[in-house]
């Protein structure tokens, strides 16, 4: 079992910034594949970001290529999640998810945190 817990969503300007935090416990969350995921306003869960277990490798959905950067440090067991130069469709609850693999698969992943909201204004 893992156990993750977010932070960092709020309010944001459009062209603004904000860094999310994933806090993760419990069994060896270092062995796992980080992602986050993340839920407009009445659409489904979407595939924001993954990075593999060293960090070496990450994946971007098309819409946040360039502006968002996710991260990791196993020391601390967290994961963030730079996001810069928002826009307002970038608004939504952010979810941080462990997996065996770097999919953008929401149903590859086996535990969620319960979310953060983000909510980017023009």
């Amino acid at each position: 079992q893992v156990q993750l817990v977010e932070s960092g969503g709020g309010l944001a300007q459009a062209g603004g910034s904000l860094r999310l935090s994933c806090a993760a416990s419990g069994r060896t969350p270092s062995s796992y594949v980080m992602g986050w995921f993340r839920q407009p306003p009445g659409n489904e869960r979407e595939f924001v970001a993954c990075i593999s277990r060293s960090g070496f490798t990450r994946m971007y959905a098309d819409s946040v290529k360039g502006r968002f950067a996710i991260s990791r440090d196993n020391a601390k067991n967290t994961v963030s999640l730079q996001t810069d130069s928002l826009k307002v469709e970038d608004t939504g609850v952010y979810y941080c998810a462990a997996s065996s693999s770097c999919l953008s698969g929401a149903r590859n992943y086996n535990y969620w945190g319960q979310g953060t909201q983000v909510t980017v204004s023009s």
